[in-house]
């Protein structure tokens, strides 16, 4: 299906929700009747965070979703299930093929039409295996310190955005809002390592600047504007995407409003004093939030001299460390200053696989 011909576009998680009951769930009854299951749409795709437009339509979307079953039923139903919804979805459900074919690039596949078996995008699974699959731990085991630590943001947003279309197993529900936000002192602990973040580059617009290097000093600025709309979602209890979706997240944010303009004003600077000026604003505005939170005592907003050097910064260390002391969890007070995954790791290919995540973040927590 080309994106010229489509159907009307309809958000992804609608199309999913629709597919399901009308097409998916009748199915289901016949292939394992009385057989209890949950169904649902989350994991990876742009529709899971409500960022999907006509565009996503030219891979990996489509109508599509989860049926997990008991661990005992997928070994006894499962193929079954399979067999019955590829002899028998409809070739295309509100215009829409639900057939997936591949397109010679790994495993990603796109929608096509078939007269033969529909290659489905229905997963059939099971708790347990799903998400350990997506985060690396079966969150029904319960979630420590070091597993929301190991955990990109993303994948936590993958894992609670979506929606969840029935919940016969009872167990999708109650995950999801256990893993809906971090538990006080880990938000408090990610918060600092971000303040942090900030606070190792904050005087590097300047002197990089000081030295003619423009082109340094706005790369800098870059990652400090990346830096300051991650550290908003945090603030506003919301994970942060990958950077495809970072923009479109940090809209949704209360600061947004007011940070947006001052934030594309220091992107676009073409001298090292402006981008200064507007960073320091953007500074002040997110240390203001910070105050309104109530998560540590006031701290002054204003920005200061760095030191005898003629840079203006936040200090945002100053953040840092009232943050930290809030610390009650000894576990996590202990830690280095890095925070969460994808604080410290910067590869797509490292945190879209969970095992090389937790392996790093298990090096990252050994005492120095």
């Amino acid at each position: 299906m080309s994106f010229t011909n489509m159907p009307p576009f309809i958000p992804g998680l609608e199309l999913s929700r629709r597919f399901y009951t009308d097409a998916v769930r009748p199915l289901l009854e016949e292939a394992a009747p009385g057989i209890p299951h949950s169904a649902a749409r989350i994991g990876s795709g742009s529709e899971v965070l409500g960022f999907d437009t006509p565009r996503s339509a030219d891979h990996e979307w489509g109508p599509r979703l989860q049926v997990f079953l008991r661990r005992s039923d997928v070994s006894r139903h499962g193929g079954r299930i399979r067999h019955v919804l590829a002899e028998h979805l409809p070739k295309t459900f509100a215009g829409y093929p639900t057939h997936f074919a591949p397109t010679g690039d790994g495993d990603t596949r796109v929608m096509r039409v078939t007269d033969g078996p529909v290659h489905h995008r229905i997963e059939v699974t099971h708790r347990a295996a799903w998400f350990t699959d997506e985060l690396g731990f079966d969150p029904w085991q319960g979630v420590t310190p070091a597993d929301w630590l190991a955990t990109p943001t993303q994948l936590l947003a993958e894992v609670t955005g979506g929606a969840v279309f029935h919940d016969g197993l009872h167990e999708l529900g109650p995950l999801r809002h256990t893993l809906r936000w971090y538990p006080h002192d880990v938000w408090l602990h990610v918060l600092a390592c971000q303040w942090q973040r900030v606070s190792q580059e904050e005087a590097f617009v300047g002197r990089c600047g000081e030295v003619g290097d423009e082109l340094g000093s706005a790369v800098v600025a870059a990652r400090l504007v990346r830096d300051l709309m991650r550290l908003c979602l945090l603030m506003d209890r919301r994970y942060p995407p990958y950077a495809k979706w970072l923009g479109s997240a940090f809209a949704r944010t209360h600061a947004a409003p007011r940070l947006t303009p001052v934030l594309s004003a220091a992107l676009a600077a073409t001298d090292w004093h402006t981008r200064e000026r507007h960073l320091g604003q953007a500074y002040e505005i997110v240390a203001g939030i910070h105050n309104q939170l109530d998560l540590t005592h006031r701290l002054d907003p204003t920005t200061r001299p760095y030191h005898s050097r003629p840079f203006h910064v936040l200090h945002a260390e100053r953040f840092a460390r009232a943050l930290s002391s809030r610390i009650t969890d000894p576990t996590l007070r202990d830690l280095p200053a890095v925070g969460s995954a994808d604080q410290y790791m910067d590869s797509t290919d490292v945190l879209t696989r969970p095992e090389l995540t937790r392996a790093v973040s298990d090096v990252m927590r050994k005492p120095r």
